[in-house]
């Protein structure tokens, strides 16, 4: 990678992190696998990584430390898919930010009707897996794959830029 200019480098994650954030948005609402809470928090750290590199790449300032964390962020994003799988399979419950318990007392037919186009997924329920695989799992990897890239970056940045 030392060839490799860190510039390319955070382009090519911008479009890896715009990528994935497309594909679990096409998993939502073009083959219509409703997500759980902790699916949309997993989210959260590729909006934040396009962002950072965004204004990174037009700013060009704080590069060093923007990859820094871009590092803690993907280490992050493991973390939280890791707890996410770990709930998938049983060794831990689910926590508050998959609480599904709804204190509606109201029984009528449309009431409960529209209670349950509402209901979320629960966290240990796996909808959708490609080669037998959660999207969790997946997350994991990924994750672990970019933040030792953008953490190489950051100890090579003076050889790289």
């Amino acid at each position: 990678m030392s060839q490799i200019k860190y510039k390319t480098v955070l382009n090519l994650i911008l479009l890896f992190s715009i990528f994935a954030l497309f594909t679990a948005y096409f998993i939502q609402y073009v083959l219509k696998y409703q997500p759980c809470n902790l699916c949309l928090v997993e989210r959260v750290p590729y909006i934040i990584s396009i962002i950072i590199i965004l204004i990174c790449l037009f700013l060009k300032k704080f590069e060093r430390i923007s990859l820094i964390i871009l590092s803690l962020i993907f280490f992050s994003s493991a973390l939280i898919a890791f707890y996410h799988l770990s709930i998938e399979q049983g060794f831990i419950k689910e926590s508050l930010v998959c609480d599904l318990n709804n204190e509606n007392n109201d029984l009528s037919k449309e009431a409960l009707l529209n209670q349950l186009k509402k209901m979320p997924v629960s966290c240990k329920d796996v909808t959708f897996k490609i080669f037998g695989l959660s999207l969790a799992t997946f997350n994991i990897f990924i994750s672990l794959i970019l933040s030792a890239i953008t953490t190489k970056l950051f100890l090579t940045y003076e050889k790289n830029k």
